[in-house]
């Protein structure tokens, strides 16, 4: 019989400690896998269902009072998020009048996005919407070159050329075009721009202003919501929603309640989602997603709303769409270069 000896006993749990470490790395990276597959499935599912429902909600049911479905789907925000940092799951910075100060301007610049979004929604079908969106990233880049004197480069330039194409050859090729919700989706390129703009320097002069020094995404989440109650309240009387809220059938449908609170979850969703993948992946894969995200959104938008198209205005649909995805690789070669 062979001698027993310390040597192999060494040999064979250095070998056991190996394939123990190999097999804890390869489930390691296995989990990091399905955690930016999970979260990105999940993103793309919340975004194209709020603007899915959002428009079921506003052209199904023929709800005339878009600020009150904002109004109400920040209220549900705010209490979801408020509960989950109550309960300690989340962490939140208390909102201070200095805070409330500071965040006051880009917060009326945020209600104003989702109101203009709300109304365009109502009168363009899905499909345009995101090809109209694209316009943001024309007005955003011309922000960047004059505010904070970026130069972008040629493919950028050359891909915002694309989207600005697509935009007016889908207009002119649309069969449901609608003068109204045209004008407010371009009000709505301006305030989303605006939005994001702005941001970047309040968010500097917020974190200063918190107990903290930070200013989290769940923070930011509860901030604006929660100012935009006050100023949906007071725009609700502006366009006179209350009569047409105190006259339609609409809100003694249980059905219908469902559906509001259902779109209200799906906007947190988003929020909560779109940092959860951002974390697990990168901005560059987090863009490039949500670019591509646009093709199966305005397809299922076309199907289940009954959208009046033509070859041409497909095709440009389809253009525009493509259009985005190449600006959101530019802007992937862009930031590695830089």
């Amino acid at each position: 019989m062979k001698p027993f000896n310390n040597n192999d006993l060494d040999m064979e749990s250095g070998n056991l400690e190996k394939d123990k470490e190999k097999l804890l790395r390869s489930s390691k990276v296995v989990k990091v896998h399905n955690q930016a597959l999970l979260s990105g499935l999940a993103y793309c599912l919340s975004s194209c269902s709020m603007i899915l429902v959002n428009k079921f909600v506003l052209s199904s049911y023929d709800f005339n009072a878009g600020i009150s479905l904002m109004l109400y789907q920040n209220f549900i925000s705010v209490i979801i998020v408020s509960v989950l940092s109550f309960m300690g799951i989340i962490s939140t910075e208390p909102l201070t009048w200095r805070l409330v100060k500071v965040w006051l301007p880009v917060n009326v610049i945020f209600v104003g996005m989702l109101i203009t979004s709300m109304f365009s929604l109502k009168y363009i079908n899905v499909a345009m919407v995101t090809v109209l969106k694209n316009v943001t990233n024309v007005i955003t880049a011309l922000g960047e070159m004059y505010l904070f004197n970026k130069n972008h480069d040629t493919r950028v330039w050359a891909a915002l050329f694309l989207m600005i194409i697509s935009a007016i050859s889908g207009g002119l090729t649309d069969l449901s075009f609608h003068a109204v919700g045209y004008a407010w989706q371009i009000v709505n390129c301006f305030l989303t721009a605006s939005y994001s703009l702005t941001l970047r320097r309040v968010m500097d002069t917020a974190k200063q202003v918190t107990k903290s020094g930070n200013l989290n995404e769940f923070s930011m989440v509860l901030l604006n919501n929660t100012l935009s109650l006050p100023l949906g309240v007071l725009l609700i009387f502006v366009f006179n929603e209350v009569d047409y809220l105190l006259r339609t059938p609409l809100l003694r449908l249980p059905s219908f309640w469902l559906v509001m609170t259902f779109s209200g979850c799906l906007g947190l969703a988003i929020s909560f989602t779109s940092m959860w993948f951002l974390h697990q992946t990168g901005a560059t894969t987090y863009s490039l997603v949500g670019s591509l995200n646009k093709i199966p959104l305005s397809i299922a938008g076309i199907f289940l709303f009954k959208v009046p198209t033509s070859l041409e205005n497909s095709a440009s649909i389809f253009f525009g769409l493509v259009a985005g995805v190449i600006f959101a690789r530019a802007k992937m070669r862009e930031r590695s270069q830089s």
